[in-house]
């Protein structure tokens, strides 16, 4: 178990990877090592913090900077107070389209693989939620078409939200329309910057979270006595806790980091065995 848990990455623009943080972000990347690969499905779902910059009066066909211009319009009109009442309107449970440029499937096809077709796809509205949303800058620049609206904002958000939705939809409420330029992953679940190493960093000393500290930092703890533990580790249920529904991670007496575990009712189940029999 020595060598199983999660190396927190400081990831840089362009650099490939399985995760599902966009190309042309930075920031907080979590890798699993070993065992610490079946503890990714479940951090994937912690709430997660960016900064991020709104570029208002301006569209592209990614939502993103990645993406090809689109109509300008002059933002000109936009004033400090329109921008935070606009952010209001999107803080909180809200319904979410995703970017046509996303993995979603539809009828078993990647979304951004119909966009780069030329085939537009319907993409129904999720329910995700914004707890933070806040303005830390806005800044204008104008040039012979107008004027162009930079709002930087710090946003919390719960997992499956789109930042690039966020600044499509703010720009159409705006009626100027607007993208996603710029975006730093600053928190997944309990891992944030401060954890993370860059690629130089880790080439030089590679540094690891060992799995049990891992699952203690992300989800509440359960140690167990020894026939609860036998049990879990065939993969057998035992009885319900008070930690709430789960993830929950299960401990040997010994310390041994043995599964996550969800309360079903009467009894908790193993959902990820690390340590089995």
């Amino acid at each position: 178990m020595a060598d199983s848990g999660v190396v927190v990455v400081d990831k840089p623009r362009r650099v490939g990877h399985a995760g599902t943080l966009d190309p042309m972000a930075t920031g907080v990347l979590v890798l699993g090592i070993e065992k610490g690969t079946k503890l990714l499905g479940h951090l994937t779902l912690t709430e997660k913090t960016y900064e991020a910059t709104i570029r208002l009066g301006l569209v592209t066909n990614t939502d993103d900077a990645e993406g090809e211009p689109g109509a300008r319009v002059d933002a000109s009109a936009v004033s400090d107070e329109d921008v935070r009442a606009a952010v209001a309107k999107l803080t909180g449970p809200i319904q979410q389209i995703p970017p046509q440029v996303s993995a979603i499937k539809v009828n078993g096809e990647r979304a951004y693989k119909a966009a780069r077709a030329g085939r537009e796809v319907e993409l129904k509205a999720r329910t995700v939620t914004i707890e933070r949303f806040e303005v830390t800058d806005i800044r204008r620049e104008s040039d012979a078409d107008g004027v162009l609206v930079d709002v930087d904002a710090v946003i919390t958000c719960s997992s499956g939200t789109y930042i690039r939705s966020l600044a499509r939809d703010m720009g159409a409420d705006l009626g100027v329309g607007g993208h996603l330029t710029a975006l730093r992953r600053t928190r997944v679940g309990p891992y944030d910057l401060s954890q993370a190493r860059t690629l130089d960093q880790l080439a030089k000393e590679f540094t690891q979270v060992p799995l049990a500290r891992a699952v203690a930092a992300a989800f509440p703890v359960r140690t167990m006595d020894e026939a609860e533990t036998r049990a879990i580790r065939h993969g057998n249920r035992i009885g319900e806790s008070s930690l709430g529904e789960g993830p929950i991670g299960l401990f040997a007496p010994d310390g041994t980091v043995v599964a996550l575990g969800e309360n079903r009712p009467g009894h908790m189940k193993p959902v990820v065995v690390f340590d089995p029999a």
